[in-house]
């Protein structure tokens, strides 16, 4: 992803703390490299817990999927914040983790945006792995 995108990120993260933000990540997958080329975020749907849980719905997936069709993209994966937590999946998010997507967690600080990491769930729903990310410098047309 380019820096642009990963601040983007990041500002949504610090704008929506204390509670847990989310977004789809919309991309290019060439089986080797997934490339994020673009963000939809979403609004948290959570109301009993948005501070440490975040829920999307299943018309926030259609939306997601039809604006990466819009612009000739594919739905990678999901990104949303961990204020005041490590970015690490919890429990929680493995439950409702779907297996083939990435998932990136940003850890929010006291409003401040810190670490920014992302995982894969294993097939068999286990664990994840641990994807590397590498944020580009955007390039001007």
């Amino acid at each position: 992803m380019n820096s642009e995108l990963a601040e983007r990120i990041r500002a949504h993260g610090s704008e929506g703390y204390p509670n847990e933000i989310c977004g789809a990540l919309l991309g290019r997958d060439d089986g080797e490299i997934r490339d994020v080329l673009a963000l939809f975020p979403l609004q948290n749907q959570r109301e009993d817990s948005p501070h440490n849980r975040f829920s999307i719905t299943s018309g926030d997936v259609r939306r997601a999927e039809r604006s990466a069709q819009e612009q000739q993209l594919d739905v990678l994966g999901w990104y949303h914040s961990h204020p005041d937590h490590p970015a690490r999946p919890s429990e929680f998010d493995r439950e409702h983790a779907w297996p083939g997507y990435s998932y990136v967690i940003l850890s929010v600080a006291a409003r401040q945006p810190a670490a920014m990491t992302s995982w894969r769930l294993f097939d068999d729903r286990s664990g994840y792995q641990e994807e590397t990310i590498v944020i580009a410098e955007r390039v001007a047309p």
